[in-house]
């Protein structure tokens, strides 16, 4: 299933990008677009996840640069029956996570800096764990295209503005250019919002599920939907494309982006995990009551995870 969604999204996106060129240069216009799409569409399959991570600026980490963060991810993805992913960290303040790659076997899991930081080391499993649910469930694929395509009708559109006036091909004219401009920025958020807000609920479940308490992710997402609205995500701003590949929504809602959610309700989802919890008798007093910290109630290395800043500070 996951295949003919991928195919569904690469035509749409396809006859997207030939119907702006028309728009933009009538018949030629549309055979250029047509090449530069049958182009990306190749070349995002391939390479999407690298240009992700590269417009964030993550940097990859392993066992010698952030042992702890980097053994937490193994000891989740074993747990998982996942193979290793690339594990990368951004400088970013802002508390957030995604993950990327065409395939599990491909894949790549990203954490910011403030998420370190900010967040127990329990709530970081529970976080780090939906990141992994989305690998298994194949959904990182079409997250990443997605996010290619997405940003790249934008840039179409900023090329309309420019050209605005000096094609004559255009069998539309202005009139045409506009549509481009107005209706392509349009197309790329519904796009996002295309790919179904269920697969963050199957991802919670499953994480909760991998990490062994579904109250860990509960309570991160808590704080990271308070943080994400406090504190800027300056790449997310520059690449708004981005935005539906993370935990919790980047954007701070100075854009029009935010008119169109790309995540379900916070609130609703953290009520989903409490549900699950109570189901599973998850106990609420202790965060390492469950999962694969339970043997030490200080975390990996003897390290309290109860402080403020997290095992990381």
């Amino acid at each position: 299933m996951n295949y003919v969604r991928t195919a569904m999204l690469l035509a749409f996106m396809t006859a997207l990008f030939m119907g702006v060129g028309y728009l933009i240069g009538g018949e030629g216009g549309m055979l250029i677009a047509l090449v530069v799409a049958a182009g990306m569409n190749v070349f995002s399959y391939w390479n999407s996840d690298k240009m992700v991570l590269r417009m964030h600026n993550a940097r990859q980490v392993d066992e010698r640069s952030a042992p702890e963060f980097y053994s937490m991810v193994r000891t989740l993805a074993e747990r998982a029956n996942l193979p290793m992913p690339a594990v990368y960290i951004i400088d970013e303040a802002q508390p957030n996570a995604f993950a990327t790659g065409r395939n599990p076997q491909n894949a790549a899991v990203a954490a910011t800096t403030g998420l370190l930081r900010s967040l127990s080391h329990e709530e970081v499993a529970g976080v780090m764990a939906h990141e992994l649910a989305h690998v298994q469930n194949r959904d990182t694929l079409i997250m990443t295209i997605t996010a290619t395509f997405a940003g790249a009708i934008a840039m179409l559109a900023n090329f309309a503005f420019f050209f605005r006036g000096n094609n004559n091909n255009n069998p539309l004219g202005i009139v045409g250019v506009l549509l481009a401009m107005i209706v392509a920025p349009l197309a790329a958020m519904l796009v996002q919002m295309a790919i179904s807000r269920t697969r963050e609920y199957a991802a919670d479940r499953r994480g909760a599920e991998i990490c062994g308490n579904p109250l860990w992710l509960s309570s991160a997402l808590a704080k990271i939907a308070g943080a994400a609205g406090r504190i800027r995500n300056a790449r997310a701003e520059a690449n708004p494309a981005t935005a539906h590949m993370f935990i919790i929504n980047p954007l701070s809602g100075e854009r029009m982006d935010n008119l169109f959610s790309t995540h379900p309700d916070t609130g609703n989802r953290i009520a989903a995990l409490e549900k699950l919890a109570g189901a599973s008798g998850a106990a609420r007093s202790s965060p390492s009551a469950t999962g694969p910290w339970s043997s030490s109630p200080t975390g990996p290395r003897g390290r309290s995870s109860a402080g403020p800043r997290g095992p990381w500070s």
